[in-house]
């Protein structure tokens, strides 16, 4: 599915929302990391951008991308093969960034690509399994696991995905906005 037609949808349901309609309860967007494929809750997503050129912020983790210029404001971006430890990829036409608000802070995560929106109900989403659990570092950023037809999606918790590193260099990008207004 590509990048325009999630942006209608997410266009269609922030439609449905000013309509009054709880059309987000138990949506989530689903994107591709490695070899496995992640949920959002659809609420925490604001939009859904191509790659674009990202300027490197020195001295930061390595999942920390840089910055990128989003119509006059500046959003950090994070790699999220990366932050999983996953290995990394060259990103392609399908790469995308996916717009989150975590918190009142806006946040850029790089996907390889994004799948679709589905909606989930509570009943079938399932706590992740404990066994072996700290193993896998990703796992500490999901908090269930989404039965969606025959196939599962791991869905993430966006407040883990951000520590406190990354929050001060959000601090720091927040400043910058800021200082421009």
């Amino acid at each position: 599915m590509d990048v325009t037609s999630e942006q209608d949808k997410l266009v269609e349901t922030t439609e449905d929302i000013k309509n009054g309609k709880d059309v987000q309860k138990g949506k989530y967007m689903t994107f591709k990391s490695g070899n496995e494929y992640y949920g959002l809750e659809i609420q925490y997503v604001i939009e859904i951008i191509q790659l674009q050129a990202i300027t490197v912020i020195p001295e930061t983790d390595d999942y920390i991308k840089g910055i990128i210029n989003l119509r006059g404001k500046v959003i950090p971006v994070i790699d999220v093969r990366l932050r999983f430890k996953q290995e990394s990829f060259e990103y392609n036409d399908r790469t995308c960034i996916i717009v989150i608000n975590v918190k009142s802070t806006v946040v850029g995560l790089i996907v390889e690509s994004i799948a679709e929106v589905v909606e989930i109900k509570e009943e079938n989403i399932l706590p992740p399994p404990k066994i072996g659990r700290t193993e896998k570092v990703q796992n500490k950023y999901v908090y269930g696991i989404g039965k969606v037809g025959d196939s599962v999606k791991l869905l993430l918790d966006p407040d883990k995905l951000l520590n406190d590193v990354e929050l001060s260099v959000i601090e720091q990008v927040n400043e910058l906005n800021d200082e421009e207004e």
